[in-house]
């Protein structure tokens, strides 16, 4: 099938041995229950095999909802499949899945790794001078200012091994906007601010990380860069969302020529989610797509 018929949101590229393998939430179960996660395999990014069901819920297993923004990292010689997960009695949380192949099967593999008290969404795992991190939306249930944060976790992906340390609100960033519908659809007043889809990747000696947020035009996705260089910053967010209307949970990563891409689903409308693919440039100390 062509990039124009896989309909998923929050879109995931692993390059494994000439082959990309995306990723991404079932449009079609998204706001409802949810049973698994797919893959589909492509050399050129534009004719794709799949769907592949790479996960499907065992008897017994606890999470039938919110199966959303599979990430899948190769360490090791194993893969991991960092995804967020819940069910009626349990908040949104972080769950790695684990498979010998990139197209699965996968099986669970740990537990929360974030705070079980807490709602938090689309985990990614960033790797720092040997160091795994987790990174992390802190949900607007819990934290109406939208706060992107950040974990340790340990060697084997299985457990967090840090508290949470936040990184950044979304109401710092000068594009992003209060949701306006937030009374209407979760009975919240005042001011409430979201973070999505981080993606964090160093670009010509600096580390960027993009991220999505309601912005003038709706779901936006903007860039913070870190003023150390270190995942655990401070960072610094440019004042220009990178996609400013309608398109959202985007993802850098390199191509087999060395290009950086940035892949986001657009439009963000119901059912309607596709991926989208750009070129990514850096220009003047900001990103560009071209």
């Amino acid at each position: 099938m062509k990039t124009e018929e896989v309909n998923i949101r929050d879109p995931y590229i692993l390059l494994h041995e000439g082959v990309y393998y995306l990723y991404g939430t079932r449009s079609a179960t998204c706001w409802e229950e949810a049973d698994g996660f797919d893959c589909y395999k492509s050399r050129d990014c534009e004719n794709w095999e799949g769907p592949i069901e790479i996960f499907h819920r065992p008897e017994g297993y606890f999470a039938d909802r919110n199966y959303w923004a599979p990430e899948c990292v190769e360490k090791d010689g194993k893969f991991y499949l960092i995804t967020t997960l819940a069910s009626a009695d349990r908040k949104k949380g972080i769950y790695v899945l684990i498979s010998d192949n990139p197209d699965g099967p996968f099986v669970p593999y740990s537990e929360c790794l974030t705070p079980p008290e807490w709602s938090c969404i689309d985990g990614t795992v960033y790797i720092e001078d040997g160091h795994p991190y987790l990174i992390f939306s802190h949900s607007f249930e819990d934290s109406p200012t939208g706060d992107m944060c950040v974990m340790t976790l340990a060697d084997d992906l299985k457990t967090s091994i840090s508290a949470p340390q936040c990184l950044f609100s979304a109401c710092e960033a000068e594009w992003a906007k209060p949701v306006p519908f937030a009374k209407e659809e979760f009975g919240m007043d005042g001011d409430v601010y979201f973070t999505d889809g981080p993606c964090v990747f160093e670009m010509n000696g600096r580390l960027y990380m993009t991220w999505s947020s309601w912005g003038t035009c709706g779901y936006a996705v903007g860039t913070a860069v870190s003023e150390t260089g270190k995942v655990i910053g401070p960072w610094k967010q440019l004042p220009d969302p990178v996609y400013p209307e309608n398109g959202g949970h985007g993802m850098v990563f390199a191509d087999q020529d060395g290009s950086y891409k940035f892949l986001l689903h657009y439009p963000n409308d119901k059912y309607k989610e596709r991926p989208r693919f750009t070129t990514l440039l850096e220009s003047d100390s900001k990103l560009q797509l071209v």
